[in-house]
């Protein structure tokens, strides 16, 4: 799951594996590109989802300030991202899916997170493309009175800290 508190505490979006339109995208779900690392792992975690159309996702990812925290959620816990910077590439512009976004010949000593989706809205003229790098994780507790949720997100996933 993708949580990102400036977006509200409403926003707790699914990540799909795979970036398949009919499957995933037109689904409103994002994806997670296959050739990038899993969340928390040394790379870059990147993923895609439409930022209108068929239940876009992504329509607030021009409002990202830097610092914001980008939270992503799995069996095991969440994965803190802070967002640090906002590009747009052309389409074809795959560089971002790098372990090192737009450094392929830089061996990854860092944790990343890409989001990537369409811009301008409702078009697929260009692409924007928001980076994170990963900050720290927090793990579920199995104890059901600590569930080991951030304080930030505790209320959006169900649990606090």
């Amino acid at each position: 799951m993708l949580i990102v508190p400036r977006w509200g505490a409403d926003y707790y979006r699914t990540i799909a594996e795979g970036i398949g339109v009919a499957d995933v995208l037109n689904r409103g779900k994002l994806g997670h590109y296959p050739s990038t690392a899993m969340p928390g792992a040394v790379g870059n975690f990147a993923i895609a989802a439409h930022r209108m159309g068929h239940g876009g996702s992504l329509h607030h990812i021009n409002e990202l300030q830097l610092g914001d925290h980008i939270y992503v959620e799995t069996a095991s816990g969440w994965y803190e991202y802070e967002f640090r910077n906002l590009e747009f590439v052309h389409p074809t512009g795959v560089g971002v899916l790098d372990p090192v976004p737009q450094s392929p010949e830089t061996p990854p000593t860092e944790r990343y997170i890409t989001l990537t989706s369409c811009n301008p809205q409702y078009t697929s003229n260009e692409r924007i493309i928001a980076y994170g790098v990963f900050m720290q994780f927090f793990p579920r507790n199995a104890n059901a009175a600590d569930f080991g949720a951030p304080d930030e997100i505790a209320a959006t996933v169900g649990g606090a800290a």
